[in-house]
């Protein structure tokens, strides 16, 4: 006999769900969040596919409330929580998806801004849309949150079907999920969403020492240039600290803070993050956030936020309020290289964009989203798009792979 049909329902806020049952399927390998890792790291490999994180930060219930409680992502703000879950007949949680209805495409980091004007320029309502991401936040992590267990492929199918169904009750236009893992990705294919691929630059630790032996590997003219950046970055009398969990204290949030909105409302308008955000975090979390600290003169200048996974460390957000040679690249890229190497960790994900990353050791890989529409119409327009766009993203990906600052051979 057949178990009962597992059972579909959506909430509103992600505090409506046991954050135990939610973290079991986010990270089924490390649930509860403790720090695991290896001490010496197997040579990495830059392929976005076997970067699935044992335990992702993004994913885990106490991010995401705190993007919600702080007010950051909440329906006002364009970004309607709408978590879609699958329960068997107890009522326990087989599997879940981060959703929010959405009434702009702004915070997302795969742009679809194009698609929506061509659609209302035909009479269509692109918004609301459907939107399966961890808001604000450009890392590849899991998307189909399923849960370890003999129906784990059942929920994986009910939760994808589940998805078309919420797009279609809520009326939306479309369902977008933003940087899946490959295997999402192609299971989303197969399923018959379209796929898209995109490009970022992550640096891998390739089983370095240190930042020195990180060095050795590159070109020579290279490594000068790095070392070079260094010096200058630090020359004014600018002292950096890397500082994580108890050490991080208000003063050091109230000036980040500070940072963060004059950077953000000078280079894109209104910043997404609240006050409250940084403060919840810093409280549910501190042991999996690396904050990097610039002072000058006794005063706090400019910082970089970091989330700290099991495998990788995620480069966030930073801000300035004195402007100096070289400092963005020391407190983004190069303090956290040395973090990774000091701490075992495979990868440094530093975000989305950024050419520049490609001459201070970070490599081209693929990322990944999937894209369902209601209008057959629009579906082939955009699959249309999407297969040249692919071609591209690969040409370019092989371009800046000869590119790479590394030894020829090494």
């Amino acid at each position: 006999m057949s178990p009962p049909a597992l059972r579909l329902r959506v909430l509103r806020s992600i505090a409506d769900v046991d954050p135990a049952q939610w973290d079991a399927c986010a990270n089924p390998q490390n649930p509860g969040g403790e720090l695991r890792r290896d001490p010496t790291p197997t040579k990495a490999v830059p392929d976005s596919s076997s970067q699935i994180e044992r335990f992702n930060p993004f994913l885990c219930h106490r991010f995401l409330l705190a993007l919600e409680t702080s007010k950051s992502a909440v329906a006002r703000q364009g970004w309607g929580p709408s978590h879609l879950l699958v329960e068997d007949e107890a009522g326990t949680l087989l599997a879940a998806a981060p959703a929010y209805l959405k009434s702009h495409s702004m915070g997302e980091y795969v742009f679809d801004h194009a698609w929506a004007d061509a659609f209302e320029r035909a009479g269509g309502d692109y918004y609301p849309k459907l939107q399966v991401a961890v808001p604000f936040t450009p890392a590849t992590g899991r998307r189909l949150l399923v849960a370890q267990g003999e129906r784990h492929d059942e929920a994986h199918r009910t939760l994808i079907a589940g998805l078309m169904a919420l797009r279609e009750g809520a009326k939306c236009s479309s369902t977008h999920v933003t940087f899946p893992t490959r295997e999402e990705w192609d299971a989303l294919g197969d399923a018959g969403w379209l796929k898209r691929t995109g490009r970022q630059f992550h640096f891998f630790n390739r089983g370095y020492a240190d930042f020195d032996g990180f060095l050795a590997a590159l070109a020579s003219r290279k490594r000068k240039n790095i070392r070079k950046e260094r010096e200058q970055a630090l020359a004014p009398g600018i002292e950096v600290f890397s500082l994580t969990g108890e050490a991080i204290e208000r003063q050091h949030w109230d000036a980040f803070f500070d940072f963060y909105i004059d950077t953000g409302s000078r280079k894109w308008g209104t910043p997404y993050l609240t006050r409250a955000f940084f403060t919840q975090v810093g409280q549910t979390m501190a042991d999996r956030i690396l904050l990097v600290m610039a002072r000058r003169a006794g005063r706090w200048i400019a910082g970089a936020i970091n989330f700290i996974g099991d495998d990788a460390l995620y480069g966030r957000n930073w801000g300035a309020i004195e402007e100096h040679p070289c400092l963005h690249f020391e407190l983004c890229y190069y303090r956290a290289i040395d973090y990774a190497l000091a701490h075992g960790l495979s990868r440094v994900e530093a975000g989305a964009q950024g050419e520049h990353k490609l001459a201070r050791g970070y490599e081209p890989v693929e990322t990944y989203s999937a894209h369902e529409f209601a209008d057959p119409r629009l579906a082939r327009a955009v699959e249309g798009f999407l297969e040249r766009e692919r071609d591209h993203v690969e040409a370019e990906i092989e371009i800046y792979g000869e590119h790479v600052p590394f030894k020829k051979g090494g």
